[in-house]
């Protein structure tokens, strides 16, 4: 079994990073956003040890979020300049889908609907039918300001201030939008809504592959694991656990207390179906969300983890590295400690004990 190795990517965003993700399937392109106002694209070399930077992509404002489209030559964007984004990264040319009256905070491409869904502080959620852009999007209102959003097989998860959280069914969302006259329709209900079972601000959400559930982080450090499937027996499943939280040491007045820190990402492995979480402590940790455990925790980052993303093929596992806000923002500055680390893992690094 060949060894798990780690490296740094080549020239990392100069300003705090807000989001990175893996190009579908088994491509091994990387796209990083980051608080610089620019998106980063990086390959991961074939049987090297480098993930080289073979793109940039400025925009008018800080981009607070990325994903890949159809293929690995498409992206899109959102950010504080409140558009939505497509990039074509062959020829760079970047073209507006939407526009929201505030920042846009999370961006998510459907693959199975070809969907591209936005969500922005504005309070609403824009579904865009990619394969025809010059379609006027559908618009679904929102009770809370979304903090959070991730997608399955069949559903949309939204995480939103007071403990919100909506689920939509994806094949609703793609009818609906494909009806003759979607604008003139009440908007499309949530399948389901729920209260998180996190008690604080919920900063990250992720949807198992399988399509049987999702986990969600908060600012007071701690994961919460939930299934779709709404029957008491299925509900009776979900927990949720403390993590990166520090003991504080004794000659500091500790007393048996622990320095809390955000869990800022969560990303799960997309063929064994366990999860690593990033935190504010510098530290990510792999999780088997089945048999309820941590498998490992790698050796702490030199800043706060802001972003996890997983290869489409399970392979690599990329880590993005910046100052925290834990402190604030008086005098804040990623220049020079923003950094993209790509981990090539060991075969069975994520496998979970209860994986076949």
């Amino acid at each position: 079994m060949a060894p798990a190795t780690q490296f740094e990517a080549a020239q990392p965003p100069s300003d705090a990073i807000s989001a990175l993700v893996f190009a579908p399937g088994t491509s091994k392109r990387l796209l990083v956003s980051s608080w610089d106002k620019n998106v980063y694209l990086y390959e991961v070399a074939n049987g090297t040890d480098e993930a080289n930077l073979i793109g940039t992509f400025e925009h008018r404002a800080p981009v607070l979020d990325v994903c890949f489209g159809a293929s690995p030559d498409e992206a899109f964007t959102a950010g504080v300049d409140r558009q939505v984004k497509r990039i074509d990264l062959t020829t760079g040319e970047q073209t507006v889908l939407s526009k929201h009256s505030e920042s846009v905070r999370c961006v998510v491409y459907s693959t199975e609907h070809s969907l591209l869904i936005s969500a922005s502080w504005d309070g609403t959620l824009h579904v865009h039918n990619t394969a025809d852009p010059s379609q006027t999007p559908l618009t679904i209102p929102l009770p809370g300001k979304p903090h959070a959003l991730a997608a399955s097989p069949s559903k949309l998860v939204v995480a939103m201030t007071a403990r919100l959280v909506h689920i939509y069914d994806l094949p609703t969302l793609s009818k609906t939008l494909s009806s003759q006259q979607p604008q003139q329709q009440p908007p499309p209900q949530p399948w389901q809504t729920r209260e998180s079972s996190l008690k604080f601000l919920t900063r990250a959400v992720a949807c198992m592959p399988n399509d049987a559930g999702y986990a969600t982080s908060s600012i007071e450090g701690r994961v919460a694991v939930e299934w779709f499937d709404d029957s008491a027996e299925s509900q009776a499943r979900k927990y949720a656990f403390k993590c990166h939280r520090q003991a504080v040491p004794e000659d500091e007045g500790g007393g048996g207390g622990d320095v809390v820190y955000p869990v800022n990402a969560l990303a799960f492995h997309p063929v064994y179906g366990t999860f690593a979480s990033g935190g504010g402590d510098g530290t990510v940790a792999l999780w088997d969300a089945e048999a309820k455990r941590r498998m490992r925790q790698y050796q702490r980052f030199p800043d706060s983890v802001a972003a996890l993303a997983f290869s489409g093929d399970g392979k690599y596992l990329a880590i993005g590295v910046c100052p925290g806000f834990e402190t604030g923002m008086e005098d804040y500055s990623g220049e020079g400690r923003t950094k993209v680390f790509v981990r090539e893992l060991g075969e069975t690094e994520a496998k979970g004990k209860g994986a076949k």
